[in-house]
């Protein structure tokens, strides 16, 4: 946990920027029935019956400290579909930077050897050198800010039906450009310093020192007496 919220701290750098990445599905439902459109004094209706047409999945890629977003849509949620959103980070979002801080959840597939699984040794160990990976701890996936980033997504443009593959990436791309174009960014104010009190549960080692402190000079005085 202190060790994304140390990257969380450190200034912003061109060569070295800063991407929180994250994920999450969408389920594609189309009409069965034309919905019924807005009408003055009456809202859009739909009929409840829909249409299943599967899931996309949705990689998240959100840089806080210049207020940039991409959202890459991808049929699938694999080690392979993972490693070539990196290499897209790297190859095409940000060819000039030397290294990437990337900040994740602690997924199986969010790990080196899923570069390896896609790419040939050479390649995957030159994508690998141009990232510097950070996870945030189990059950501890709020820390993510893509995270926040993909849940104003859904409030913003994913809260209805959407019925194909297309047409999703159509709406993600036109919910993104505004976003970038005005540079939106997120106050993020939670420090290492605000862990060690609001989450002080979390350190058993502190909790020990005090304990080892406060029971000292018992100790002592019962070694002294057997000493005596």
């Amino acid at each position: 946990m202190e060790e994304v919220l140390d990257v969380y701290m450190r200034p912003e750098d061109p060569d070295c920027p800063l991407v929180c990445m994250d994920e999450a599905s969408k389920q594609l439902v189309g009409e069965t029935r034309a919905p019924l459109p807005v009408r003055p004094g009456d809202r859009a209706h739909e009929d409840d019956a829909y249409v299943r047409n599967g899931v996309a999945n949705l990689f998240m890629f959100f840089a806080p400290l210049i207020g940039w977003r991409h959202v890459q849509v991808t049929e699938r949620r694999t080690r392979v579909d993972w490693a070539y959103a990196m290499r897209d980070l790297v190859d095409v979002h940000f060819p000039t930077a030397t290294k990437i801080r990337v900040v994740s959840d602690n997924l199986h597939t969010h790990d080196p050897g899923s570069l390896y699984e896609a790419f040939t040794p050479e390649e995957a160990r030159r994508i690998l050198d141009r990232l510097e990976l950070h996870h945030t701890p189990k059950h501890g996936s709020w820390l993510n800010m893509a995270e926040i980033e993909l849940s104003v997504l859904g409030r913003q443009c994913l809260d209805r039906r959407i019925a194909d593959h297309d047409t999703l990436v159509r709406e993600i791309t036109a919910w993104e450009a505004p976003r970038n174009s005005h540079e939106a960014t997120m106050d993020w104010r939670f420090t290492t310093a605000d862990a060690r009190i609001t989450l002080k549960h979390l350190y058993p080692v502190t909790t020990l020192l005090a304990h080892d402190q406060a029971t000292a000079p018992a100790d002592l005085d019962q070694c002294d007496t057997q000493v005596a």
